[in-house]
């Protein structure tokens, strides 16, 4: 494929775009807005990443106009989406938002201590860790029903891979770094303070940012 460089000045260069160029720029905004990013070493993302790779101006720039700013990490052949307005946000359910806590905790643990470079687990790991690490004081876990939804959107999001099989509990999780760019924390203290809301809500000062222990309640 044939893949021309931006211009010199970028600034008010979308309207001069080429049409393989614009094509480009459309499928990556589109991808951006559906997924939350563009992992390159997918099967059939290679092409698109690496038009982003070398039109980051122009990437930025469109992504910019709707309400995106646009990290990239070539290492791990990454492009993601940081939203800059909160309609394009996700608006996570009280217990997805646990589940994803999770998730987090696993990644920085196996990062941070065991310097692994890919993280992975069992939904039986996941749910011993929500029960050990989030969910002490409440008498249910999420259902395994109610879980392969919450687990299924994260891979919409491209925040997991995940393997399903029978028995469910066996399925297998991959964590990815994306994870880390969606639900920010500087260290595990921030991670802890976090988490310990959401283990007892009604310790939460501020009743705009309560919320329930039922499933259905929803949490930003």
């Amino acid at each position: 494929m044939n893949i021309q460089p931006p211009s010199s000045s970028p600034s008010g260069s979308l309207v001069r775009l080429p049409d393989t160029d614009r094509h480009r720029l459309s499928e990556a905004l589109q991808e951006l807005l559906a997924h939350g990013s563009i992992l390159g070493l997918e099967p059939g993302r290679s092409e698109l990443y690496e038009w982003c790779r070398q039109n980051s101006e122009w990437l930025r720039e469109g992504a910019a106009l709707i309400g995106l700013m646009v990290y990239s990490e070539h290492e791990t052949r990454l492009v993601q989406a940081i939203p800059q307005r909160p309609s394009l946000t996700l608006n996570l359910k009280q217990d997805a938002t646990i589940v994803m806590l999770a998730l987090w905790y696993e990644f920085d643990t196996q990062v941070r201590e065991q310097g692994a470079t890919q993280v992975l687990l069992t939904v039986r790991q996941l749910n011993q860790l929500l029960k050990e690490k989030l969910l002490p004081d409440l008498r249910s876990q999420p259902s395994a029903g109610r879980l392969k939804e919450i687990l299924v959107q994260a891979r919409r999001f491209n925040l997991i891979r995940v393997d399903f099989v029978e028995p469910f509990d066996g399925s297998r999780i991959e964590v990815l770094p994306t994870l880390k760019k969606v639900i920010q924390f500087n260290d595990i203290e921030e991670w802890t303070r976090t988490a310990e809301l959401h283990r007892n809500p009604a310790i939460v000062t501020d009743p705009a940012s309560a919320s329930t222990d039922e499933e259905g309640d929803e949490t930003t």
